[in-house]
This record gives C-alpha cells, sequence and structure tokens, in this order.
C-alpha cells in the first residue's frame, strides 16, 4: 500500500472508530465529537478503560498495534460491564465489532473506578504473557534479534552452529513492512508449517535512523533480494510468496558499499583498481588440489591441524582436494610428509559460468574472475546500454519496480534500452545498494550468483556470540564451543571470551535477589 492508501485506510478507520464508541465516550462523560479525532481519541479512550496513555504508542507501532488492538477491545466492554467470557470472545471473534452492538443495543454504564487486577489465577497468567510478548517482541523487531549460522560461507569467522545477537539499531532498525503477522517468528508457525503473516496490507519502507552505515567489510544480515525459496510449502502442498521481510535471512561480509566499483580477480576483492584488506579476524579460505606420496592421512589429524572438516578432505594413491583451506593452513599442509605438491584452484580469467551474475551466459565471468561492475548509490546515474541493462535490470524492475508498488518494465529494441516501452539512456538509482560475499570463497552462495543487496533488504549486525555448538561432538558439555561463548563478533585480534564475566554478574544479581528477598520479609 502507498502513504495515500495507508491514509485513506487510516481515516477510514476513524470513522469506524467513532460510529461504534461516540455513545460510550459520553456514557464515560466525555464528548461525542472526542471520539473522531486521530490520536486524540485514542488518548481519551485509554483514560476511559483506565489505562496508561503510553499504550497509544505501543498503537502506533507495526506489528504490536496487532497484538494490541484486542486487548482494548476487551478493556473497553469490561469498561462497561461486559465481563463475561462470553462477551470476551464475542469482541474479539467480530474483531470488536461487537463494541457496536453494546454502543447503541444496550444500556450500559461506565465504571469509572474499575479494578484492572485480574479476577482469576488465569487473567493474571494470560495478562503476563501477553506483556511479555509485546515486550520481547519489541526487543525482537527494534533492538536485538536472535540468529544462528547455518551455512559455512563465513567459517572461521563464524561457525556452523554460532548462536548470535543481531543488532538492528547499529544500521537503524528497519519498522516491518507486513502488518499482520505472529510475533517474534519468522515465515513459518514452528511445528504447524504454515505462514506466520497475511501478504496484505503492507507498510511502506521505513528505516528509524541508526548510529553508523554499513562498512566495507562489515558481517552484515540481510534479507536474501532473489530468494529462491521464498516459495514455500505447507502441508497442503501450496506456494506462497514472502514480502521483503519475510524473505530469507542470509549473513555474508560486504565487500562493497555504494559508489565502489568492484572486481573479483583470481579470488581476491578489488575496489577501485585496488585489493581490499579484510579485517584480521577474517581468515578467506578457497579451495586446494595436489599430489600426493602416498595414502596415509589421519582424517581427525588433518581436522585438528588444518581445520579441513572430513567431508571437505578427499584423497586417493595419487592426489587429493581440500575446501576451505585459508592461505596460512595451505602453507603448513605443503609440509605434510604425504603431500608433494599443492595449488589453489583459480578459475582462469576469461572461462564463462552462466550460474554467475547477471547470469544470461554473455559475459565471461567466473566466481574467481568477475566484473569490474559499478555499485549503485541512491541519487547516482548510470549511462544505460546493452552492457548495463544485463547488470541493473533486476534493481529497475524488481528493487525499485514491483517490491515498492512501482511497475517498471525493462526492455530493448535494437541497442536501445526502453523503461516501459519509453526511451532511455541514463537512469538515476533511488536506493543504496551493496556487494555481499563469503569467506570460504568455494563454498559460499552470494552476490556473484544472485547480484545486489538493495538498502531495504538490510536486517542488521550481528555483534555477539551467546551460544556455539559443535554438531560433529559427541556429548552435551563436549558440543559447547566454551572458548567462543560470550565473544564479540568484530573487533581485532583473537576473540575474548566473556562468560566468566556473565557467570559473576548473574551470581551478583542473584545474591542480590536473595538479599532484598531476606530484608522484605524481616
Amino acid at each position: 500500500m502507498t502513504l495515500t492508501e495507508w491514509l485513506i485506510f487510516f481515516l477510514v478507520l476513524q470513522v469506524i472508530h467513532f460510529l461504534g464508541t461516540w455513545k460510550l465516550y459520553k456514557k464515560a462523560g466525555r464528548k461525542a465529537w472526542e471520539a473522531i479525532i486521530p490520536v486524540y481519541n485514542a488518548v481519551v479512550l485509554m483514560k476511559i478503560i483506565n489505562r496508561p496513555w503510553w499504550w497509544v504508542i505501543l498503537l502506533c507501532i507495526p506489528v504490536i498495534n496487532v497484538i494490541m488492538l484486542p486487548v482494548i477491545w476487551v478493556e473497553t466492554i469490561r469498561s462497561f460491564g461486559k465481563n463475561t467470557t462470553t462477551d470476551t470472545i464475542l469482541v474479539v471473534v467480530t474483531l470488536g465489532l461487537y463494541i457496536y452492538y453494546i454502543n447503541y443495543m444496550l444500556e450500559v454504564t461506565h465504571i469509572e473506578d474499575r479494578s484492572l487486577k485480574p479476577k482469576t489465577a488465569t487473567g493474571e497468567w494470560v495478562s503476563s504473557i501477553l506483556f511479555a510478548i509485546v515486550a520481547a517482541t519489541i526487543v525482537h523487531t527494534y533492538f536485538m534479534q536472535p540468529y544462528t549460522i547455518p551455512t559455512g560461507s563465513l567459517e572461521r569467522t563464524l561457525l556452523v552452529g554460532d548462536f548470535l545477537f543481531v543488532s538492528k539499531f547499529h544500521y537503524g532498525a528497519r519498522t516491518p513492512m507486513t502488518a499482520v503477522s505472529f510475533p517474534m517468528v519468522h515465515d513459518t508457525i514452528p511445528k504447524l508449517g504454515v505462514k506466520s503473516y497475511l501478504e496484505k496490507p503492507q507498510y511502506p519502507y521505513f528505516r528509524l535512523p541508526g548510529f553508523q552505515k554499513v562498512k566495507r567489510n562489515d558481517i552484515v544480515v540481510f534479507s536474501w533480494p532473489v530468494d529462491t525459496v521464498r516459495y514455500f510449502r505447507d502441508q497442503s502442498g501450496k506456494h506462497y510468496y514472502k514480502p521483503i521481510d519475510k524473505k530469507s535471512n542470509y549473513v555474508k561480509r560486504c565487500v562493497g558499499v555504494p559508489g565502489d566499483s568492484l572486481a573479483v580477480v583470481d579470488g581476491y576483492v578489488h575496489i577501485n583498481g585496488k585489493r581490499t584488506q579484510l579485517p584480521d579476524r577474517a581468515q578467506l579460505q578457497f579451495s586446494y588440489s595436489g599430489t600426493t606420496k602416498g595414502n596415509n592421512f589421519n582424517s581427525q589429524s588433518i581436522y585438528n591441524r588444518y581445520k579441513i572438516k572430513l567431508g571437505e578432505f578427499g584423497y586417493n594413491n595419487t592426489q587429493f582436494s581440500a575446501a576451505g583451506m585459508t592461505e596460512d593452513a595451505a602453507t603448513r599442509f605443503k609440509n605434510h610428509p604425504n603431500v608433494a605438491s599443492i595449488q589453489r584452484n583459480v578459475t582462469p580469467k576469461g572461462v564463462k559460468d552462466s550460474n554467475i551474475f547477471p547470469n544470461n551466459g554473455k559475459v565471461n565471468w567466473n566466481s574467481d574472475n568477475f566484473g569490474a561492475i559499478y555499485i549503485p548509490e541512491a541519487g547516482k546515474t548510470v549511462k544505460m546500454d546493452l552492457k548495463s541493462f544485463s547488470l541493473y535490470r533486476r534493481i529497475i524492475e524488481v528493487y525499485e519496480g514491483s517490491e515498492i508498488g512501482i511497475e517498471n518494465k525493462l526492455s530493448v529494441k535494437g541497442t536501445q534500452v526502453l523503461l516501459n516501452n519509453t526511451p532511455i539512456d541514463s537512469y538515476t538509482f533511488k536506493q543504496d545498494y551493496y556487494w555481499m560475499m563469503g569467506d570460504n570463497r568455494h563454498n559460499s552462495e552470494d552476490s556473484r550468483a544472485w547480484g545486489y543487496v538493495p538498502a531495504n533488504h538490510i536486517v542488521g549486525k550481528p555483534v555477539f556470540i551467546w551460544l556455539s555448538l559443535d554438531s560433529n561432538a559427541k556429548g552435551l558439555f563436549n558440543k559447547i564451543r566454551w572458548e567462543r561463548m560470550f565473544t564479540t563478533v568484530g573487533g581485532n585480534g583473537t576473540p575474548t571470551s566473556y562468560f566468566r564475566y556473565f557467570l559473576i554478574l548473574l551470581a551478583g544479581w542473584i545474591i542480590y535477589r536473595q538479599y532484598q528477598k531476606r530484608k522484605k520479609k524481616a
């Protein structure tokens, strides 16, 4: 929905609210006109139902407002003496329209000093759980979100089995675009396998101010732009389209920012003609192959010394292959008594790979030798010709078109590029774009395969590893990577675990709470 459509929808809601409550406002000692003034009517309603004014703020927060609306419907009818379970069910099932019946058909009296304490233990539990969900949803949506590393594309820096806290406020929290969704789950309700959201209505894209921009070499969580798994199956076998904020979340390193000219040369990223220098915690990896002096390799010792997983190392009597190996490990592995030679696997320049962006088979690019390309910056204009047509077609048609409610169609007639059948020789970008890649260069599906990441797809910045589990280890105690618990994702040098300090603070808090309880009892 556009801003104009949302404004019309908002005004319609005000009319619906007025028609259903103006008599109740009068019975509560207020004026009828107070029920139709936007925002002010909500503040007055909070006074009528004896709830704090800041609940109005909760009504303005996407997703939270969906939780709060049924609460306010119930509180409204209870403020006029309708306290039965039947009344509660009716007002929720009718989406608040039961209030119309009370407003016009019943003679009710406003209970000014209504007790807000739940009358049953069940009511107490429901109230506590409800506001716990509200608080957790606010934190999850606007401040910090848990995330699990599912693949090894950033292996060594982030490991499969790392559980992260992803900051939403570093880059500015992206407000939900899906207006109605189940709180604190992504695209599917766990165990049920059904959609957790309604596709419509959709809020316009908006991002709260952050205190830093996405910088080159930042590790970033983002909504996967092309999302070839955007159609997921429920138990009935049906398919559903995912909105931007419900696309699969990916985590990669941002190797190119808006305005950069990027190329990949023999596996190394070059920005504006110069090879980039990664942070010291980043460990760039490639696949290697070589010849052997024999087949006497111990898989466990290979993993312990060179960090090559069992499934990533293979050999026979004359040759071997190894994936996910750093250059330092390759240098050390070269001195292994059974290694005759070793070389990094590099696809030569000029060899065409049709699976590489822009995926049209017309450029001689591959994962090791790619580009150069320009990474679009908001407000900057590029020349539109046959080459740029391939690079920016998806940007113009999808990211700056259909996903934000604009019908864009880019086509070619001879050598002329047309936008919506109108000839163009240039195009000005509406938002920033980024280039994301994994450190494990030969084991990462990234921007080399699907292209640019729009600014409205950025989710947040991983800042903290609170738990790390090794699925290959046996026994719960051995599965936990204790040295990685409570370590920061960014920074320089060897990651330092703050787990012991957390335990000290936790013990101190427990002792303090026990002291307070004993003091209160005394």
